[in-house]
């Protein structure tokens, strides 16, 4: 087996399921031949996600794919780690449910990987729905780096970009993720006390001290509904969470009590902007992200 492909679903069965029939649509040849298998993690839905999917695959004969009920949702991450135990594939793609695959982008990367034995993971290019590149690939959250992402930086390409060749980076996204499984095996894969967001970064930095090398590679087309998979709420709620877990774990303590003030800072700042402005959004969104 090459490449087995992860997804996580978490009550968005139709985003998984059109996700499943954009891969099996432009690989099904690559499924059938079992070079390719996709595994999906159903993460604790409490919904009917378990009867769609399933159905989908019985209407469908859909081959080469797997679904794992994991009944309780214990996160991205560990969703992922799931996923992987369960994995053949020579090489692991961890693919994002609110994405739609539009060429044959993935069996490059394959090959890409196989010819560079140097390059442990590997980050495509997402676009957003009006076919805008989306920034895919970042740096990693120095103290300089974070205060320019709480002042909302990134959309300048500060922090977060994409580029027009092969590059090699910090860390690329976790929507679109390939990674040598001897690799993820080393390092434990995902760590489990991140629920969501920054796992991606936390994973490639560790792969950097352990010598392995993080590259971009911009020859793939792949539509992601940016948090099409989440709120916008929990997104800046478990990155505030992840970020002080992160710098708790590899940085100094005096790095991350600064961190931690600069987040108190930003909440507080939005938080009264909210009530001046009467912006529901910001005053709730903020009060649940400095709940450490």
């Amino acid at each position: 087996m090459m490449l087995s492909i992860i997804s996580i679903n978490y009550k968005k069965s139709h985003l998984t399921i059109n996700c499943i029939d954009s891969l099996y649509k432009l690989y099904n040849d690559d499924f059938e031949k079992n070079k390719f298998e996709l595994i999906i993690v159903e993460n604790g839905s409490e919904d009917d996600s378990l009867d769609f999917i399933n159905i989908k695959i019985a209407k469908d004969s859909i081959k080469n794919i797997k679904v794992i009920n994991n009944k309780k949702n214990e996160g991205f991450a560990k969703g992922c780690n799931i996923g992987a135990k369960e994995a053949k594939g020579k090489y692991l793609l961890f693919l994002n449910n609110d994405t739609t695959v539009m060429d044959k982008g993935i069996v490059r990367m394959v090959e890409y990987m196989d010819k560079n034995i140097d390059v442990s993971i590997l980050g495509g290019q997402l676009t957003n729905v009006n076919g805008e590149k989306q920034s895919s690939a970042g740096k990693f959250y120095t103290l300089f780096n974070t205060f320019l992402l709480l002042l909302g930086m990134q959309k300048f390409g500060l922090i977060d970009k994409s580029f027009n060749k092969v590059t090699e980076v910090d860390w690329v996204k976790g929507a679109m993720f390939m990674m040598r499984k001897d690799v993820f095996d080393k390092l434990s894969g995902f760590d489990e006390k991140i629920f969501m967001y920054i796992e991606d970064m936390e994973l490639c930095y560790r792969a950097k001290k352990a010598g392995f090398r993080t590259f971009f590679y911009p020859d793939v087309s792949v539509i992601h509904q940016d948090q099409g998979s989440s709120s916008r709420s929990f997104a800046v709620a478990n990155i505030y969470k992840g970020l002080l877990y992160f710098y708790k774990k590899h940085r100094s303590n005096m790095e991350y009590i600064l961190v931690k003030a600069m987040l108190y800072v930003k909440a507080y700042v939005a938080i009264t902007i909210g009530y001046i402005t009467r912006n529901k959004y910001l005053t709730t969104t903020f009060r649940q992200a400095i709940q450490f």
